[in-house]
């Protein structure tokens, strides 16, 4: 069976659909998406067409699943936008350290969009390259995503060959992986210092404490302007008083949100909550 063409009404449906469970916006330009990702299923499900499979979806968890790991964009790398990491590396972990008091530091870090978990070992490798001595910290990296596949992924911190290149040089893949047969797999100290769970920015947030710096890149482009507006919301409520929150290179907060300064560090950018917060 090939891959059928979606219909008007098809289309319709399935992004209405996909933002109810996932708040990502799909234009009338994105058809072949749908086709793309969601065709093979409709494929593999027996489904007549992509009404059926939008049914089977409202009744089976599974297949919802299915969908929402088909629909997301995990493109992702290690490093990816070197900047955010050298102004995390040379500006806000140091002023975080400057800011600690006593024997037993601690560091709370949330990867809001953690896909297959190359940005929080991303995070995990500068820390330990900055710190290098790791013991007197107490580190929480938090990585949350709504895919299960890739929370799943991410949580073993396993590799193929052509994802450990993306972004890594020799010497850090050599130093931070061990090789498995045809798998590259993240070091268990740097493991350690993570743990992923599946996570829907959409929904009401789980009881994950507060964070001094928070990752939330290339995510909420997906999103309209009023989901942008609540989700950030609720992330300055996950902030720490002197927390820092990231985002894409490409995305502003100007318009979003008010409960943010925008900070500039060597032509990178930045936000911490305003004062009156």
């Amino acid at each position: 069976m090939t891959i059928p063409k979606i219909k008007a009404d098809e289309f319709t449906c399935l992004a209405a659909y996909v933002y109810d469970i996932s708040g990502i916006v799909l234009d009338d330009s994105k058809g072949y998406l749908i086709e793309s990702r969601l065709g093979p299923l409709v494929v593999e499900l027996d489904c007549r067409d992509y009404l059926v499979l939008c049914e089977l979806a409202r009744t089976d968890a599974r297949v919802r699943g299915r969908i929402v790991d088909a629909i997301s964009t995990n493109e992702t790398s290690f490093f990816r936008d070197a900047a955010p990491f050298e102004l995390f590396k040379h500006k806000i972990v140091p002023d975080h350290i400057d800011r600690q008091n006593g024997p037993s530091p601690t560091l709370n870090i949330w990867s809001a969009a953690s896909s297959t978990g190359q940005e929080v070992y991303s995070i995990a490798i500068t820390l330990k390259e900055l710190l290098v001595d790791l013991s007197p910290w107490r580190i929480r990296i938090v990585g949350t995503d709504i895919s299960e596949a890739a929370v799943a992924q991410a949580s073993a911190g396993r590799y193929n060959q052509i994802e450990i290149q993306r972004g890594l040089t020799d010497d850090k893949r050599h130093q931070y992986f061990e090789i498995q047969g045809n798998v590259w797999c993240i070091q268990d100290e740097l493991r350690a210092m993570a743990r992923f769970q599946q996570f829907n920015l959409l929904s009401e947030f789980p009881p994950l404490g507060k964070f001094d710096i928070i990752f939330c890149r290339n995510v909420a482009i997906y999103f309209d302007i009023e989901t942008r507006m609540a989700l950030f919301d609720r992330i300055a409520n996950q902030l720490n008083r002197n927390g820092v929150l990231l985002i894409g290179s490409t995305e502003s907060l100007l318009g979003i949100s008010d409960r943010f300064s925008r900070q500039e560090y060597h032509n990178s950018v930045y936000y911490s909550l305003r004062e009156d917060q």
